[in-house]
């Protein structure tokens, strides 16, 4: 194959892969509520947490991880010169513009954080630690997932790697932008905080 056959098979796959639409699936089967009809009416954990259903709210932040995770390491498979960054930032914009649900998804926390894992796992903890750390202290999950957002391409590019940090800069450019509302919520004071009903 050319490489640019390689690479477009990364970005079909890693697409693909990113835009199978795990909470809406699950709680689909569940029996739960579609979840584009409550709360945010996004495809992501958070919002399948507001079925009620714990357990389909962990599975799908697995799973939404899992996607990109696997992505990455298709990718790298398929064209182990740049096919990584490539299904990498395939997958991410896969689950928050599915073309089979009018390109409306989720916000992109757990596949981001997938990603992270796939092209490089010590980022990927520091992600979690610096969201740990921020929730602990402010009890916002979007708050949490902001900061570690600047965090993660911040440590890429200490550590040298350059083009992972331009990637994962990119998909936190993104991640800042479907997070808009959050942000005026959370300048407002009217954000909800991890734990809080409603």
């Amino acid at each position: 194959m050319t490489t640019f056959i390689q690479d477009a098979l990364a970005l079909l796959l890693g697409y693909l892969l990113g835009s199978i639409p795990f909470g809406l699936l699950l709680t689909r089967w569940a029996g739960a509520p579609d979840l584009r009809t409550i709360g945010s009416g996004n495809i992501g954990a958070t919002n399948v947490l507001r079925t009620g259903r714990k357990d389909l709210a962990a599975a799908t932040l697995l799973l939404d991880a899992l996607k990109g995770t696997v992505a990455v390491m298709i990718g790298r498979w398929l064209a182990p010169e740049d096919g990584e960054l490539i299904a990498a930032i395939a997958a991410f914009l896969g689950h928050i513009l599915p073309v089979w649900l009018n390109f409306r998804g989720g916000k992109g926390v757990a596949t981001y954080l997938g990603v992270l894992f796939g092209l490089h796992w010590p980022t990927g903890l520091i992600f979690c630690l610096v969201w740990l750390a921020v929730a602990a202290i402010w009890r916002y999950s979007s708050l949490s997932a902001l900061v570690a957002s600047l965090a993660a391409p911040a440590a890429l590019l200490g550590l040298g790697k350059g083009g992972p940090a331009l990637v994962i800069g990119v998909m936190t450019v993104i991640l800042w932008r479907k997070h808009r509302e959050n942000i005026a919520r959370l300048v407002a004071g009217s954000e909800s905080r991890i734990g809080q009903k409603g």
